[in-house]
This record gives C-alpha cells, sequence and structure tokens, in this order.
C-alpha cells in the first residue's frame, strides 16, 4: 500500500502548485491600474485597426 501514499502525495503537491501558479497570476492581474488597462487596450484596438488597414482586401 505505500503507492497510495506516494499517489497522495504527489496530488497534493499538484493542487498546491496549482493554487501557487493560480495566485500567481491572480496578483499580477490586479497589479493593473484602471489606467493601465484603459491604454493597453486602446493600443490593441490601435494595432487591430492598422492591421486591418493594411491587409489586402480580398
Amino acid at each position: 500500500m505505500r503507492w497510495w501514499k506516494v499517489l497522495g502525495l504527489a496530488g497534493l503537491a499538484g493542487v498546491a502548485a496549482t493554487g501557487v501558479v493560480t495566485a500567481r497570476a491572480e496578483r499580477r492581474r490586479r497589479a493593473y491600474t484602471p489606467d493601465d488597462v484603459r491604454s493597453r487596450l486602446h493600443e490593441r484596438v490601435a494595432e487591430a485597426a492598422a492591421r486591418e488597414r493594411d491587409a489586402p482586401a480580398s
């Protein structure tokens, strides 16, 4: 029955690692100020408009 213990510990380590990754991503996401988010969105819209304008018409 020793392999059950190893399997359980591996599962526990996987859950803990997933929690760490999720928490890190959440902290990174919440670090943006509303002005940062707004400026990034404006940049993305401008890039998309430029790509659409420069794309050859089919």
